[in-house]
């Protein structure tokens, strides 16, 4: 698809310097721009490249003042990222609602209700009772047990699982290789060392907009539901225990892991690797950085770093001493022999 300057500040409402009737059809980095290329400058380091980029279109700051000749045609914008970003979801949207109708061979139980402008790709399966909103896109061989609800404009991706009795929002992105509602880690040990499984009888609530990344587990609940809330951004390789809740807008980065009935707050940022003992409870606009270890409750506002984790400014001031640790043993030695000589 190909777009004019013209139509695409009319969508970021800016303003064009340059040739309104200039085309693109791709986006490109730009340092890496082409002709029919859309690109952006946001940060003043690549302020150089707006010279010699070849792109057609580039999106930049309303006050961005060029110093040089320039061919490339500007939309000048409030803030040139947030615009291109917008631009990226507007393209991506274009670009997945191409999509429509039910492939085959596809099972689709004659229980099973659907909105209108749905996808449903090819090897899918679609279990009893399952309700579907408007304009989702199951693409091939997911999974979505019975009982299952799936909002509007919710997106599941090829090889995705959704087992039964599992409730998924609105605006939803659930990539592939994730699987909703497996059973919690529930096992009671006997008398003679063996492990009897907890039926894990609960379901996995996940409201809307929320992106659920790659590969990503979120286990149903014992009892209950494992809760998700508005706004939730999962990264690729997570997993979120049973009966855990985690607060609207709260944003989780790679292979963390969340034991079970641990509840999240809002406005929360989880870096990589990070490791969330169970049972406890962490406070609203938290920070914890990567790989650290949580093993107490968290009071809102903390940032945290470490494992056991501690507050990160003490952590900082802590790891100087970590490092200088070999000479500071070197020099009690010293004193010690010092000492013991004197006596």
């Amino acid at each position: 698809m190909k777009f004019t300057a013209l139509q695409i500040a009319e969508v970021l409402e800016g303003d064009v310097v340059g040739n309104p009737d200039v085309e693109v059809y791709k986006l490109s980095k730009i340092e890496e721009g082409t002709e029919g290329s859309l690109t952006f400058l946001a940060n003043p380091k690549y302020k150089p490249y707006i010279y010699s980029t070849q792109a057609s279109i580039t999106i930049v700051n309303h006050n961005f003042v060029v110093d040089e000749p320039i061919t490339t045609t500007l939309i000048k914008v409030e803030d040139a990222y947030k615009s291109f970003t917008k631009l990226l979801e507007y393209y991506n949207q274009t670009k997945l609602s191409r999509k429509s109708g039910i492939e085959q061979p596809a099972y689709i139980a004659e229980t099973a209700e659907y909105g209108e402008s749905i996808y449903v790709g090819a090897f899918s399966y679609i279990g009893e009772n399952v309700k579907i909103g408007d304009n989702v896109k199951i693409y091939p061989s997911a999974y979505i047990g019975d009982n299952v609800t799936i909002g509007d404009n919710t997106i599941v991706f090829a090889g995705a699982k959704v087992y039964s009795d599992c409730v998924i929002g609105a605006n939803c992105v659930i990539n592939s290789g994730a699987i909703i509602g497996a059973d919690g880690f529930g096992f009671a040990p006997t008398e003679s060392g063996e492990y009897n499984k907890v039926p894990q009888i609960g379901n996995v609530i996940i409201e809307d907009f929320v992106d659920i990344g790659a590969a990503a587990t979120i286990d149903r609940a014992t009892l209950g539901s494992t809760i998700i809330r508005k706004g939730v951004k999962l990264d690729n390789h997570i997993h979120i225990a049973h009966n855990v809740e985690v607060g609207k807008n709260t944003v989780i980065a790679a292979q963390t892991g969340v034991a079970g009935s641990t509840k999240i707050g809002q406005n929360c940022q989880i870096g990589g690797q990070v490791g969330i003992a169970g049972h406890l409870s962490i406070g609203n606009n938290v920070k914890i950085q990567a790989q650290s270890g949580i093993g107490r409750n968290i009071k809102d506002n903390e940032v945290l770093q470490g494992s056991p984790a501690l507050g990160y400014g003490e952590y900082n001031k802590s790891y100087v001493h970590f490092k200088n640790l070999p000479k500071i043993v070197k020099d009690i030695n010293e004193i010690e022999k010092k000492v013991n000589g004197n006596n």
